[in-house]
Order: C-alpha cells, then sequence, then structure tokens
C-alpha cells in the first residue's frame, strides 16, 4: 500500500504517453518538412534515369 498509486494519478500515464506521442509526431513533421524535397529529387532522378 506504500507504493500504491493514488486516486488522482490513474491517468496520469495515459497523458505522458499522449505527450510522448505528440513530440515524436512533431519531430517527424519537421524531419520530412526539412528532407522532402531532398527525397524528391532523389525519386525523381531515379524516376529519370528508368
Amino acid at each position: 500500500m506504500l507504493f500504491a498509486p493514488k486516486e488522482q494519478e490513474k491517468g496520469q500515464g495515459l497523458v505522458e504517453y499522449a505527450l510522448i506521442l505528440v513530440l515524436v509526431a512533431v519531430v517527424v513533421i519537421v524531419i520530412l518538412a526539412l528532407l522532402g524535397p531532398a527525397i524528391g529529387n532523389v525519386f525523381s532522378n531515379i524516376v529519370a534515369n528508368l
């Protein structure tokens, strides 16, 4: 009972997972925004060479 979660901490784990998921999504979006044109150029070059 000493380490049992309190009533007000029930949903804390879910909120923490949601915040981590949002942070990962933002990082992925930023990386794709920065590298998107470069990746598009690579695929365009591949298609042009075919």
